[in-house]
């Protein structure tokens, strides 16, 4: 029997590119969840009319959209193998998502990290702010942690289960890491797997603006300090 696999989509006025994510997502997935993080555009109902089910989440944070989606999946009869988390802007590859999916399925891996190689990510798609903070971060992970993370890459798959194991708490810009901190301290196995990226469509909340790459650092190292002290 084949496992089944929900994709987890955080969108925030992604009503250009949604339609193109959902599009590509392959027909192995069992359900894809949009979960629009209080937008005030189209992206509501041009992620509904791609097939995709479509939750609301009035508190901005790219967290608070992830649980929506995990106490949405909490309800249902039908829990799932794996779970997906996927960006809504188009700069990952849908299509891509059987090499994330693969270290679980074929080695019985836990979590896996789509990391954006610097060979593989396209001209501009990534900013200075984004590259020097994934390799600080990555770095001190591997300082304090033994960790072989190379980059917090929000394309990424974890089995159902271990995912609730982590008890997920950052609302914002933390989540990705928390995951990665988490799983490290729980033992998890997990693999990398380089991914391509692209230069997304529409203006980065995070990178695109100073406050939000300032807020997004600080809270990534603040976990990553959090736990180092444990």
């Amino acid at each position: 029997m084949p496992p089944v696999v929900k994709v987890i989509i955080p969108a925030f006025n992604e009503a250009e590119s949604i339609p193109y994510v959902i599009r590509e997502i392959p027909e192995m997935v069992y359900e894809v969840i949009v979960v629009s993080n209080n937008s005030t555009d189209d992206t509501e109902e041009n992620a509904r009319n791609a097939g995709a089910t479509v939750l609301v989440e009035p508190h901005k944070g790219y967290g608070y959209a992830c649980l929506k989606g995990m106490e949405y999946i909490s309800r249902q009869e039908q829990k799932p193998d794996i779970i997906v988390f996927l960006d809504g802007d188009y700069s990952d590859y849908p299509e891509e998502m059987h090499k994330i999916l693969e270290p679980i399925l074929q080695e019985d891996k836990d979590f896996v990290v789509g990391a954006r190689v610097a060979e593989w990510r396209e001209d501009g798609s990534m900013t200075f702010p984004q590259i020097f903070g994934n390799k600080l971060a990555t770095t001190l992970m591997k300082l304090f942690f033994n960790s072989r993370f190379t980059d917090l890459g929000p394309f990424r798959a974890i089995k159902y289960e271990k995912l609730l194991q982590l008890n997920m708490e950052d609302k914002t810009y933390g989540w990705t890491v928390e995951m990665q901190l988490k799983a490290l301290r729980q033992n998890f196995s997990y693999a990398e797997v380089p991914v391509h990226y692209k230069n997304r469509i529409g203006v980065s909340k995070v990178s695109g603006t100073i406050k939000g790459a300032i807020f997004a650092g600080v809270k990534i190292l603040g976990w990553i300090f959090k736990y180092s002290f444990k």
